[in-house]
């Protein structure tokens, strides 16, 4: 269809992946000098004439990047129960990683200023890239809006079951926080271990002291869960005290740190003098 509307089609030799076919995407857009780059799902559920509503933001110079939300301002009420529970699950998550306030991270309709193009890892060849782009447009310090669209869920044209997909999304998430938020990743649940094995240790001692005996099955419990916990609790002060410094020393260095405000302003600034930008 596309070919048939005049455009020009790139297509790999085989299945490489989402985020591949971003990447080859955006390259293609950076060296052909494009000012706005759309991504949209190739499943037909996408509304071509909100195009405009998300590329005006960036033509007006409002924001670096424009997500498409099915869900702001209650633009779809149509979404089936079970693709809301997983949504939010998933845009929980990504939030809490890329601290954003995304009311969709799981869009595939958005729009892309071109200084934002260089920004962008394409780690994940599957569908966990929307949440990893928008956890390197946070990192990067870019301005994301959200526009309403439309969405259709009467045409069946997804290639994977939605369980399968928000699992490997949300896996690809919490892999992303281990290394950006150990706070979140190890010490609140370690918290809630070590939590769990205090208030299991109390409730035997108060036993004990009652006179009753202590069984050998649940006591080590409490000890597992209580070491574990605390030993988890540390683990994420360090890991994010290390962070932190580490973060200072590069920018100190004048190496981009991450999350790095002044990336987004570095980008737009030099973005000519990247390999993509057409001689």
């Amino acid at each position: 269809m596309a070919t048939l509307a005049g455009a020009e089609v790139i297509r790999h030799p085989k299945n490489l992946g989402k985020g591949m076919a971003l990447r080859t995407g955006f390259e293609h857009a950076g060296k052909n000098g494009c000012k706005v780059v759309i991504t949209m799902d190739t499943d037909g559920k996408h509304n071509p004439d909100d195009i405009q509503k998300l590329i005006s933001p960036i033509l007006n110079e409002e924001a670096d990047i424009v997500n498409g939300s099915r869900y702001m301002n209650d633009t779809d009420k149509n979404t089936p129960f079970y693709r809301r529970i997983g949504q939010n699950i998933l845009d929980t998550a990504t939030n809490l990683n890329a601290g954003l306030q995304i009311t969709d991270t799981q869009s595939g309709f958005r729009a892309f200023a071109r200084h934002t193009l260089p920004a962008f890892r394409f780690k994940s060849n599957g569908l966990a890239i929307e949440s990893e782009m928008l956890m390197d447009a946070a990192n990067a310090g870019f301005r994301i809006k959200e526009v309403g669209i439309g969405v259709r869920y009467d045409v069946d044209g997804s290639s994977e079951n939605p369980i399968t997909h928000g699992l490997k999304v949300l896996a690809n998430v919490i892999h992303d926080m281990e290394l950006n938020k150990p706070l979140y990743y190890f010490t609140v649940p370690g918290a809630v271990f070590a939590l769990t094995g205090l208030g299991m240790g109390l409730s035997f001692l108060q036993r004990f002291y009652n006179g009753g005996g202590l069984m050998f099955g649940p006591t080590l419990l409490m000890i597992l869960f209580t070491l574990l916990g605390t030993f988890m609790v540390f683990t994420g002060i360090i890991l994010h005290t290390m962070s932190k410094m580490f973060n200072e020393y590069r920018k100190k260095s004048n190496m981009p740190s991450c999350p790095d405000p002044n990336l987004a302003e570095a980008l737009k600034r030099d973005f000519n003098n990247n390999p993509w930008n057409p001689s």
